[in-house]
């Protein structure tokens, strides 16, 4: 993953130094400065309007006692949409144009949620407190059957069946 960003921070830059001048060189210095120009200003606009739309979401999911996690993921990428949209340069606009855009963005936040995912899944199995709490396919505790099995994997231990009783009394 390390490699990764290094790898993205060294490509990202050469990559619009050299949009800019296959740009430049096909419409002029001017007209690609004053396209970079109003791509910043359409993306502060774009960023303050959405950024409105995502806070009316958040503050209708908290009022009705939903989980607003819909709107936390909007609002986390129209904010990443912002900054890449300020950033002058045209593969940065148009991948925050992704972030932004609401017909986009349902796209971009599957992907974001299934990285994300995997991630934590991947620092789960990594954690050495991995084997206190096993993953589960569906999510939720874990349910072992009578050989001691979960998920077709053998836990090791003595599994004791037995049946709970609450003893209530009027004291």
């Amino acid at each position: 993953m390390r490699l990764l960003l290094l790898l993205a921070f060294l490509a990202v830059p050469v990559l619009e130094v050299w949009l800019m001048i296959q740009v430049g060189s096909l419409i002029g210095g001017w007209p690609t400065a004053g396209l970079l120009v109003a791509g910043s200003l359409l993306g502060a606009w774009l960023v303050r309007r959405e950024g409105r739309r995502v806070w009316r979401s958040l503050q209708a999911a908290l009022s009705e006692g939903r989980v607003p996690d819909r709107a936390l993921a909007d609002g986390g990428l129209a904010m990443a949409g912002g900054v890449l949209l300020m950033v002058p340069g045209f593969f940065t606009d148009v991948v925050g144009l992704f972030f932004v855009l609401p017909f986009t963005r349902p796209l971009m936040r599957r992907l974001a949620s299934g990285f994300f995912d995997r991630r934590v899944r991947r620092m789960a199995a990594a954690s050495p407190y991995a084997d206190v709490f096993p993953p589960t396919p569906g999510g939720g505790q874990a349910a072992y059957d009578d050989r001691g099995v979960h998920g077709g994997k053998v836990v090791q231990g003595k599994v004791v069946h037995g049946e709970v009783i609450r003893d209530e009394r009027d004291d």
